[in-house]
């Protein structure tokens, strides 16, 4: 049996969808039940939702054979999987926002607040830019307003909470999508399978 973990959320809507259209359909798994465990028998595949931080650590340690994962979540905890195919869902940016009208003062630290440190210090390691990490978890577009932060890393889908806030993208770190992965040693004992998957799910993005 081939095992997936599925992220909870709307990327995990967009991603069991793809697979609904890629043949991969499970019973009950958008009916607003509280099941975590969905299994196709026919098809011998089992889906799990988890929540999408630890969709990489079930991959990895081997509890899935493969998985769902945004790119921002592979950026940020750089597990030992294969990344296998942009499933083109759920994309958006990772970028650098700030109040408008905002000047970087290179004289100091810039303060950044974020829910991506590895993400955040990578980036301006590459700039050669001193930083100070503030440690958020959502509400990111509050730390400047506030002058808790100079500027914020963080995800952007539309903009319109930025725009509603009086920020704006400064730079742009990545484009971010949903990728499929593999445990590695599951690639290499069930690889036939998992590549069939693949090439359905290419064939329906």
């Amino acid at each position: 049996m081939i095992n997936i973990a599925f992220p909870k959320g709307r990327l995990g809507d967009k991603v069991c969808a793809l697979f609904g259209k890629a043949g991969f359909t499970f019973d009950g798994i958008n009916g607003g039940t509280r099941r975590l465990v969905f299994v196709n028998e026919e098809l011998d595949v089992r889906c799990f939702l988890v929540k999408p931080f630890d969709v990489p650590v079930y991959v990895e340690r081997g509890a899935a054979d493969i998985g769902a994962a945004g790119k921002d979540i592979l950026m940020e905890r750089s597990p030992d999987v294969y990344e296998l195919l942009d499933l083109k869902a759920g994309k958006c940016s990772m970028c650098v926002a700030a109040v408008n009208g905002f000047r970087d003062d290179m004289s100091r630290i810039l303060r950044v607040a974020t829910e991506f440190p590895n993400i955040a210090r990578g980036y301006y390691a590459g700039l050669g830019r001193g930083i100070d990490v503030i440690p958020l978890r959502g509400s990111l577009e509050l730390a400047p307003v506030l002058g808790l932060s100079d500027v914020i890393v963080d995800i952007v889908e539309t903009g319109t909470t930025l725009r509603e806030n009086n920020l704006a993208v400064i730079s742009h770190i990545a484009d971010i999508s949903a990728r499929l992965i593999a445990n590695k040693s599951a690639y290499k004992f069930k690889g036939g399978r998992i590549r069939e998957i693949m090439r359905r799910l290419e064939q329906a993005s």
